[in-house]
């Protein structure tokens, strides 16, 4: 099996053993400077990563001031072909690459892109701060942003009465903000909370996750998706209600969990040649990613850190483990 198809196999299962609150694992290792690290670092990717590659090079940056850094964040389809070309060191994504995305590298290369997951991410459907509205199904945020209601709605939800709001509320249109394709976060959410399924045309396509959380603070009716560490005090993250009709907060505890539905790893891919070692600059960075400090950069960043275990496996797959 290859590593990208075991990847997908055993996601599951690791997400599961990856966090269980936010807060950083006691077992993961201080960092400690390398000599002879210098060079420059070019990270094109995710937006919703783009938060988080930046304290990291920050955090990087303070241990080797003569390293320079670059981050471009216009989307996690920017990349693969930004690896491909040669362009980018890292390229972080918040979905798994796509098969013909691993096979146009493989056609280059010889061998298939390597992942690295570094943290973990609920996306949050977020409505404005003054919306009543606290707790919502699968079913109804599908009704609510897709033309195909593949999971089961019998009609569009187009009004907030149509949600279950009442009095003012009734007949006020709902304006749905979301990502656009060229983002991970666009079709992460997609395949999980529209079941697969289409997008209405009337979603507001914004060019990142911080402009979809300005359009539903600035506007009393809206309603959008990002990942949660782009929370702000004007809006508020909707709680999803289960199958044993409970309501469940994106926090780390539910993601972790499963009761959290729309959760997902956060991944970096490098290219790695599998016969020879990761060169010093990258190697310490990936170190840094998986360092106590790398991880309460996530933490600082608003997404949910992975553990000890975890950490070491990812740096195992470079050779880089103790």
């Amino acid at each position: 099996m290859t590593r990208s198809a075991t990847l997908l196999a055993t996601t599951a299962c690791l997400f599961a053993g990856a966090a269980a609150a936010q807060s950083v694992d006691p077992e993961l290792p201080d960092y400690e400077p390398a000599s002879g690290v210098s060079g420059s670092i070019n990270s094109i990717g995710s937006d919703t990563l783009n938060n988080l590659m930046t304290l990291w090079a920050e955090g990087f940056r303070s241990e080797y001031p003569n390293v320079s850094v670059e981050i471009q964040g216009a989307g996690s389809g920017t990349a693969p072909p930004a690896l491909v070309e040669g362009t980018a060191n890292f390229g972080p994504m918040s979905r798994p690459m796509r098969g013909t995305e691993i096979e146009e590298f493989e056609d280059n290369y010889g061998y298939e892109p390597t992942p690295i997951r570094g943290a973990i991410d609920a996306l949050g459907v977020f409505v404005h701060q003054d919306n009543p509205l606290e707790c919502v199904t699968m079913e109804q945020v599908d009704a609510m942003f897709s033309s195909t209601r593949s999971g089961g709605a019998d009609a569009a939800i187009e009004t907030w009465g149509d949600a279950g709001l009442d009095g003012d509320w009734a007949d006020r249109s709902l304006a749905m903000y979301g990502r656009n394709s060229a983002s991970g976060t666009y079709g992460y959410f997609r395949d999980v909370a529209l079941f697969g399924g289409d997008y209405s045309a009337d979603v507001r396509e914004q060019p990142g996750s911080s402009t979809v959380i300005q359009g539903v603070a600035s506007d009393i009716n809206g309603i959008g998706y990002s990942g949660i560490g782009y929370a702000t005090a004007d809006v508020k993250a909707l709680e999803i209600r289960g199958d044993d009709g409970e309501c469940y907060a994106p926090t780390a505890e539910n993601a972790v969990s499963g009761d959290y539905p729309i959760a997902r790893f956060l991944y970096i891919y490098v290219n790695k040649d599998p016969n020879e070692d990761l060169d010093p600059l990258r190697a310490e960075f990936v170190r840094y990613v998986y360092s106590r400090q790398g991880q309460e950069d996530v933490v600082r960043a608003g997404f949910f850190p992975v553990v000890n275990a975890l950490a070491e496996q990812e740096l195992d797959i470079f050779g880089l483990a103790d």
